[in-house]
C-alpha cells in the first residue's frame, strides 16, 4: 500500500467496548500476580476460545439463512460469558454488519456457508493485562445467485484482544482491533466513511453502478507476443496472496503490502523494469535486491507512473475491469489512494473479483467492497 512515509490507510473500525468476556483464572495465575511473560495452556486456550467464538458470530451474521443462529460465544463450556455490556457493544458490530449484507444483496451477493480457523499467535501478560495476538482464516462459499461466481472467498486476518485480570479472578476481554492495512475483511464492522473535501484526480474516480458496459480487454497476447500476460498476473496473485514469495521484500511493517503486490504480478504478466537510480523519479519503476522505486510501492506513485507512461488508462465504471485490471481505493476522499488490489477473476455477468495483500485476501468481488465501503472513491486502471 503506502511505504513508510506515506499516509497510513484509514477506516473507522468498530471496537469492542471495554466491558467483559469473562474467563476463568487458570492455576497459573491463583496464587498470585500473573506471570509478566508467559500464560499457560489452558489460559491460552480460552483467549483462543473467546477469540474463535466472537469472529465465527460475526462471519455467521453474513450467511444466507432463513434463520439466525444461536451466538457461538454465548455457548462456550465453562465459565466463559459475555457481560451485558459487551453483547450490547457486539449487537452494534452485528447489526452493521447486517446492513453490509442487505448491501451485498442489493448488489446481487450472498454467502452459503463460512469456515472460521483461528489460532493464537502470540500471548502476552503483564501484571494483570494480557495481550493476544490472533490469526483467523475464513473461507466464504458464493451463493450461485448469477451463476458463474467463483466457488469461495478467503482472507487471513490478524487481530490484538487486550484483556484484564478483574477482581473476581477472572480474565476480561476489554478489546479487539484488526491488524491489517487496506480494506477491512468482510466480517468485520466498519462504520461507514463519508467522502468528504476536494480530490485532487490524478486519474479519473470510476463509477460503482452496476453494470458497466462492456469494455472488453484485446486478446490476451503472450509478452514475446508482444503483449500481456493476464492469465499469468492473476496466477501469480493467486498463488501468492497467503504464502508471500520469498523472493521479494514484505512491506507490511513499511504502511503496507498491497502496491509491492500487484507490481509483482504485473511483473509476472510482462511489465518490463523501467530502470533508475532516484528512487523517487515516478517516471521509473523497477526492484533488486537492496531497493526499489517508490512506484513499485507506493499506490499515489504507481498511480502516477502508470497514466504517466500510459502503461494503463482509467476504466469509467469498475465493473469494466477484466482480469489483470488494477482497483484501487481512496478510502476518505482526500485525493491520497490508500491501496491497490488486482482483478483475477471476472464473471460471465460482468463481477470483477480482485485479489490483494493488506488483508491478505483472495477473489472478493467488487460488490462487497462498494458494500463495506459505499463513501470511498475508486479508480479502475485496464493495463
Amino acid at each position: 500500500m503506502h511505504i513508510t512515509r506515506f499516509r497510513a490507510a484509514v477506516g473507522a473500525a468498530v471496537t469492542v467496548a471495554a466491558t467483559a468476556a469473562l474467563l476463568p483464572t487458570s492455576a497459573a495465575f491463583a496464587a498470585g500476580k500473573p506471570d509478566s511473560r508467559t500464560a499457560d495452556s489452558a489460559t491460552v486456550e480460552a483467549f483462543g476460545r473467546i477469540a474463535d467464538a466472537v469472529l465465527k458470530d460475526r462471519t455467521s451474521v453474513l450467511l444466507d439463512t432463513r434463520s439466525t443462529a444461536d451466538r457461538k460465544v454465548t455457548k462456550l463450556d465453562g465459565n466463559v460469558r459475555l457481560s451485558s455490556g459487551l453483547s450490547r457493544a457486539e449487537d452494534t458490530g452485528l447489526s452493521s454488519l447486517k446492513t453490509r449484507k442487505a448491501w451485498l444483496a442489493a448488489l446481487g451477493e450472498a454467502y452459503t456457508a463460512a469456515e472460521t480457523k483461528t489460532s493464537v499467535d502470540k500471548t502476552t501478560v503483564k501484571g494483570n493485562r494480557a495481550t493476544v495476538r490472533v490469526t483467523e482464516t475464513t473461507e466464504l462459499t458464493y451463493k450461485k445467485i448469477r451463476g458463474d461466481e467463483p466457488s469461495t472467498t478467503g482472507f487471513t486476518a490478524h487481530h490484538e484482544l487486550s484483556f484484564s485480570l478483574g477482581k473476581g479472578g477472572n480474565w476480561e476481554l476489554t478489546g479487539i482491533r484488526p491488524q491489517d492495512d487496506g480494506p477491512g475483511a468482510i466480517n468485520e464492522p466498519r462504520t461507514a466513511v463519508a467522502a468528504t473535501g476536494s480530490i485532487d484526480l490524478n486519474g479519473s474516480p470510476a463509477s460503482t453502478r452496476y453494470p458497466g458496459s462492456r469494455n472488453a480487454k484485446p486478446k490476451n497476447l503472450t509478452p514475446a507476443q508482444g503483449g500481456l500476460d493476464y492469465k499469468a498476473m492473476a496466477a501469480y496473485a493467486e498463488k501468492y496472496w497467503r504464502n508471500y514469495n520469498p523472493a521479494y521484500r514484505s512491506f507490511n511493517v513499511a504502511g503496507g503490502d498491497c502496491t509491492n503486490f500487484i507490481s509483482q504480478s504485473l511483473k509476472a504478466g510482462g511489465w518490463k523494469d523501467v530502470p533508475g537510480s532516484d528512487t523517487s523519479d515516478y517516471h521509473k519503476w523497477w526492484y533488486n535486491k537492496s531497493n526499489q522505486s517508490d512506484s513499485w510501492v507506493g499506490a499515489n506513485e504507481w498511480a502516477w507512473h502508470t497514466l504517466s507512461t500510459k502503461r494503463a488508462t482509467n476504466l469509467p465504471n469498475i465493473y469494466q475491469m477484466d482480469v489483470g485490471d488494477i482497483l484501487q481505493m481512496d478510502f476518505d476522499g482526500d485525493g491520497s489512494k490508500d491501496h491497490s488490489m488486482i482483478v483475477t477473476y471476472r464473471s460471465r455477468m460482468g463481477v470483477p473479483y480482485v485479489t490483494y495483500h493488506s488483508t491478505n485476501t483472495y477473489r472478493k468481488s467488487v460488490a462487497s467492497i462498494i458494500a463495506s465501503y459505499p463513501g470511498a472513491v475508486y479508480y479502475a486502471y485496464r493495463t
